[in-house]
Formats: C-alpha cells, structure tokens, sequence
C-alpha cells in the first residue's frame, strides 16, 4: 500500500536471563541496545557494524532478514526483498541475548512495514519459535523484568515493575554455544530441585521487586542448570567469589554464558573489576559492563 512505511529504525535491548533459579522463566532487559534499518528494496543488502560485524550473515540467512520474512509470512504475505543496516553494541554468543535482540527487532521493524497488524503477544510468539524459548525475547521486547511461561496460544507473558538499579557483567573471551549449554542439561531433576527452584524464583522477583539486596542474596540460588553449566566457565567459582568479596549480593551465569551478572546497591564499578580480574587470573581475558535495567524494550526509533 502506498501509505505504508518505506524505512523503520529500531532499537532492541540485551537481556540476560533466568537470573539464578527462574530457568527459561525469567528475563531482565539491559541497557545495551542494537539498532536497524530496515526498508523494501530491489535485492536482499545486509550492511553491519559494530558486534559480529565480521561473522554475521550478509544475506538471507541473516537473523534479523529471518525473523522480518517469518513475520511476512505469518500474514500470509510474500515477503519482499529487504535491505539491512545494524548497528550491534550485543556481543554475539555471550549469554545477553543478542540473537533475541535480533529477532525482536526484525519481528518489529516488519511489523511496522506491513501495517502495524500484529500485537506484541504475537510478535513473542513469534520470537518463541525462533528462539526455542521466551525468557531473552520477552525481556528484550516488554524491558525490564519479566516472568514468562509457555501457553497453548503463545508464552504468557508479564513485566514486573522494579526500582532503577544497575547490574555489573563480566564477559569472557571465549564461546559456550547455547545449544552445546542445553545439551549439558539432564533430561530429569528430582523432585526437591524443581521444588527448590520454584520458591527461590518467587523470591527473586520479589527481592528484584522491592530492592531487597539481603533477600536476593539468599534466593538467587539454582539447582537446575547452574551446577551443570559452571564447570565449562574456567574459575568460575573465583570469578563468584572476588564478587562477593568486592560488595555484591548475588551472583549469577547470564542465560547459558558464559555472560556472569552480580546485583548489588552500589560499587558496581568494582564489582565488575574484579569479576574480569578473577577471569583473567583463570587465564581467560574478560570485558565488564556496568549497565542500567532497561525498561524502554524494543522501541521504534523513527519511520519514514
């Protein structure tokens, strides 16, 4: 149609996920954004910048391209030729859900290109299919906190309100792919584990909730994929411990990793120093972040 868009910008958040107990559960939004461009043109054109510039698809196969044309096609549309233009700040493969940023954006900025005919619930249950899970994509398009189940008709989905705070992250050099992680899981827990993690997720997204650092301290423990995850991160247990040692109240692996984040009230700063410092001394280099919740999600930034 004429009156449609011919251009949308959008910008999509890093997300860290599960937060200790609240496996495939629970989401935060981070403020460390990949931005596109994304118009109908006469041929696929992939342009990127910034993270995975090096690595990323320039075609089709790209994760962003995917998710535009998956959208297309769940109206029933023929998807055009799209030409990309990304801008990454979401390192790749580091546990802060770059590839969900990629596909809410994609899932967006098509959205808005075909007419704005689909609600965010759709574009999740979308983003699920892509994913294999919601927990990334819920918080990297909703923001801030967000509890997420599987549903019948798509996840269900909720944001949970929380004060401003920030989050220091430790990421090293070195790859844990998200599938290898999942493969590392049991196909069964015990009983007590499930149980275990059940109450100490409730808890964290009531510590998270009301800012209660000492609560978070004791619930953000995790029985169901932490214990077989952690041996792939060399000194982990170190890494925990120069956090806990420099001020912070919990600790956890972001999503699959090798990503670790630490809440804390303040010196974040430090907090993330010495995260990095114990990788380092483990042999492996490592970035810090000190990043704010976002709370914003995925946001169309301007259409032409």
């Amino acid at each position: 149609m004429s009156d449609q868009p011919t251009t949308v910008r959008v910008t999509a958040a890093a997300s860290t996920a599960n937060l200790g107990p609240g496996f495939d559960s629970l989401g935060l939004a981070l403020g460390l954004r990949n931005r596109i461009e994304l118009s109908p043109a006469d041929r696929v054109a992939v342009e990127v910048q910034g993270e995975g510039a090096d690595r990323l698809p320039r075609g089709g196969g790209n994760l962003v391209l995917r998710a535009a044309n998956m959208l297309y096609q769940a109206l029933g549309e023929k998807p055009p030729p799209l030409s990309l233009r990304a801008e990454n700040a979401v390192p790749l493969g580091s546990g802060l859900g770059s590839s969900a940023a990629a596909v809410v954006s994609g899932l967006v900025a098509a959205n808005v290109l075909s007419g704005g005919r689909l609600e965010r619930g759709d574009l999740l249950r979308l983003a699920e299919e892509i994913e294999g899970h919601a927990d990334n994509a819920a918080a990297a398009l909703y923001g801030g906190l967000v509890i997420v189940a599987p549903g019948s008709q798509g996840p269900l989905a909720r944001t949970v309100a929380i004060p401003p705070m920030q989050v220091a992250v430790t990421l090293p050099e070195m790859e844990l792919a998200t599938h290898a992680m999942r493969r590392a899981l049991p196909e069964l827990v015990p009983l007590a584990d499930a149980a275990f993690n059940v109450g100490r997720a409730a808890l964290v997204v009531e510590a998270l909730r009301t800012g209660d650092y000492e609560l978070l301290a004791r619930a953000m423990e995790d029985r169901l994929h932490q214990p077989y995850r952690v041996p792939f991160l060399p000194g982990y247990g170190e890494v925990e411990a120069a956090a806990r040692r420099a001020g912070a109240a919990a600790v956890a692996l972001s999503g699959a990793g090798p990503a670790v984040v630490a809440f804390a009230p303040v010196g974040h700063e430090a907090i993330a120093r010495a995260m990095a410092e114990a990788f380092r001394a483990a042999g492996v280099e490592a970035r810090q972040f000190v990043l704010p919740v976002d709370v914003e999600g995925t946001r169309v930034e301007g259409v032409d």
